[in-house]
């Protein structure tokens, strides 16, 4: 009895896969749920498990071709099967003959080989002329002419006035203390891709693939406004000791930006929905999945955070952690990519202050946070207006002017900028918050 392996369905959208990688061969044992070959999609890699015990029997998808869902990848078998010739698919073409000259036409014996011409007599050796002897030392200078450098002794020195025989002489003014050393300006390491020309990555690949149809298909545009999150930073300052030694994670900034972004869409739900080309209709979700780009070795990673409007800070905090650590570490499911009805890219976790971010498809808008500042703004205490130093930060909405209007994202920024100004999120943080 055999059992196929075939492709499963690995997310919303993916209609294929390419096998990266077999990590067992043919006459191999497996165990049922036993990891069998890596598969990646314009999402995610990830690990397509043996459906039966068994032993591979036959390999049908060699590494580097893609395959549609459903398609078959190799044969499991009873262990007393007899496995498939060993020349699978899986296995690597042999590598070419080393290069050779290419053959007469004619097949007749080769002639005799022609003697290789008599070496030219090597050239006399030049005669190496004996060492200079060496210079006789100079004699150090007098102690009344110090060295001067070429430049300075380019310039003439202006006279210097004879003193005055009538006044008595000043004492010689205190020397002036010396500047201060300026530091050297930060220099990084040349990378070693420079000058080099290499092979597109499949991640690479799938992420401009994705951005062009998003820009070529979709009418964006950006509108930015700025918020004074200084509240906010101080209700983050005052939980995140109590955070770390409950929960044992960082506090980081990113769970209140996702908390205002979510929170705002139930209020405005023509930025979280969809156009659905093919039908002529609008989807308005009635769910906030928000997806958040992760920056990776391997490149950009966008993870979901599923039904992010129902969560607290703390809650949003540990998700957030969850999928980023599992982002960078390479071991998110397709399930962890797909599903997102808007997305937050933080682009000030690098330093930028805003940014045009592009709308993924399938989506209406992404939220562009950048770098929180601290610089002088205008404060009203009571009746007056006062200069205060304050916590600042642009947010940049990226939308479909398809389906979202100016005003509407105009309304929908400016209700994300009131929640975060207003830092109304005590009752999330509560149990972590310093007295």
């Amino acid at each position: 009895m055999t059992v196929s392996v075939t492709l499963p369905a690995l997310g919303e959208s993916v209609t294929e896969g390419t096998v990266t990688r077999w990590l067992k061969q043919v006459g191999d044992p497996v165990e049922a749920d036993e990891p069998l070959l890596e598969v990646s999609t314009d999402k995610v890699d990830t690990e397509i498990p043996s459906p039966a015990a068994g032993v591979l029997l036959e390999i049908l998808a060699a590494e580097d071709e893609t395959v549609e869902v459903g398609a078959g990848l190799g044969i499991i078998g009873s262990p007393d099967a007899t496995p498939a010739a060993p020349a699978a698919p899986a296995a690597p073409a042999p590598p070419p003959a080393p290069s050779a000259p290419a053959p007469a036409a004619n097949p007749a014996p080769a002639p005799a080989p022609t003697p290789a011409p008599a070496p030219a007599p090597a050239p006399a050796p030049t005669p190496t002329p004996a060492p200079a002897p060496a210079p006789a030392p100079a004699p150090a200078p007098a102690p009344a002419e110090p060295f001067v450098p070429p430049v300075a002794a380019a310039v003439p020195a202006p006279p210097v006035p004879a003193p005055s025989p009538a006044s008595p002489q000043a004492p010689a003014p205190a020397p002036a203390p010396a500047p201060a050393p300026v530091g050297a300006a930060p220099v990084e390491d040349a990378s070693s891709l420079r000058g080099r020309t290499v092979p597109m990555t499949r991640i690479r690949r799938a992420i401009g693939n994705n951005l062009k149809k998003a820009l070529l298909e979709q009418a964006q545009l950006t509108s930015t406004v700025e918020a004074d999150v200084t509240r906010l930073m101080r209700l983050r300052n005052r939980s995140k000791d109590g955070f770390l030694a409950r929960e044992g994670l960082k506090l980081s900034p990113m769970p209140f930006f996702v908390k205002a972004a979510a929170q705002a869409l139930k209020a405005h739900p023509v930025v979280n929905a969809r156009i659905n080309e093919d039908e002529g209709t609008i989807t308005y979700f009635d769910t906030e999945n928000v997806g958040i780009a992760v920056d990776t070795d391997a490149g950009l990673m966008t993870p979901v955070v599923k039904a992010a409007g129902d969560l607290t800070v703390a809650g949003l905090a540990r998700a957030v952690h969850d999928l980023a650590d599992r982002a960078r570490g390479g071991h998110l499911t397709p399930d962890d990519v797909s599903g997102a009805t808007f997305t937050i890219s933080n682009t000030g976790s690098r330093g930028a202050l805003f940014d045009t971010v592009i709308v993924p498809p399938n989506q209406a808008a992404i939220l562009g946070v950048g770098a929180t500042v601290r610089r002088p703004g205008v404060v009203r205490v009571g009746d007056e207006e006062i200069i205060g130093v304050r916590d600042l930060v642009h947010l940049s909405l990226s939308y479909d002017h398809r389906l979202v209007d100016g005003a509407d994202a105009a309304r929908y920024l400016t209700a994300v900028k009131a929640l975060l100004e207003s830092a109304a999120f005590e009752d999330d943080l509560y149990p972590y918050a310093a007295a």
